[in-house]
């Protein structure tokens, strides 16, 4: 299959924007399945906090505003991660389910999935560890009719991984309570 050119340039940008961790579980024709699992130096706790706060960690190149300050995840049935800036929005994502200081179960297209259309479950998971929580991100996506999975894989795997890292460094940062 062939992808669009905004949707070729879209998958170019995320396959080219940071690390590509081996993280992806599976992929079939229209579908595919990525984890990360980061080990962290702080509580659950304190993790679940910092991940309730997406402007303070994810990076804004791979935002709609090139701005991770315009993005905010709210804690609530059909809470939204999501970006807003100069009267304009999207939603990334919507929250579905929640266990706080554990798990946030979230729906929907992350970033250009959403234009090919694709829509997915992802999952941030976070259990206590010996000297700090583990993260484990989830992403199970299915559609793209103009695309195959695999191409759509390995660049959604990129950015999830660099979001990751990101998160890590951000936690590891967080002032010692």
């Amino acid at each position: 299959m062939r992808l669009t050119p905004i949707l070729a340039t879209a998958a170019a940008a995320l396959a080219l924007s940071g690390p590509a961790p081996a993280d992806v579980v599976n992929t079939t024709t229209n579908a595919f399945h990525i984890r990360h699992e980061v080990p962290l130096v702080v509580s659950a706790e304190r993790a679940f906090d910092l991940l309730a706060r997406p402007g303070d960690w994810w990076n804004g190149a791979h935002s709609y505003s090139g701005d991770a300050a315009n993005m905010r995840l709210e804690l609530k049935p059909g809470g939204c991660f999501c970006e807003q800036w100069d009267g304009n929005f999207v939603k990334h994502l919507e929250v579905v389910g929640l266990t706080r200081g554990k798990e946030i179960v979230m729906e929907g297209g992350l970033g250009p999935l959403r234009y090919a259309p694709a829509s997915g479950t992802m999952i941030w998971k976070l259990e206590d560890g010996g000297t700090g929580a583990i993260l484990t991100i989830d992403y199970k996506v299915t559609g793209f009719a103009e695309s195959d999975a695999e191409t759509w894989s390995a660049a959604v795997d990129s950015v999830l991984g660099e979001q990751a890292m990101r998160f890590r460094a951000a936690a590891a940062a967080m002032p010692r309570r």
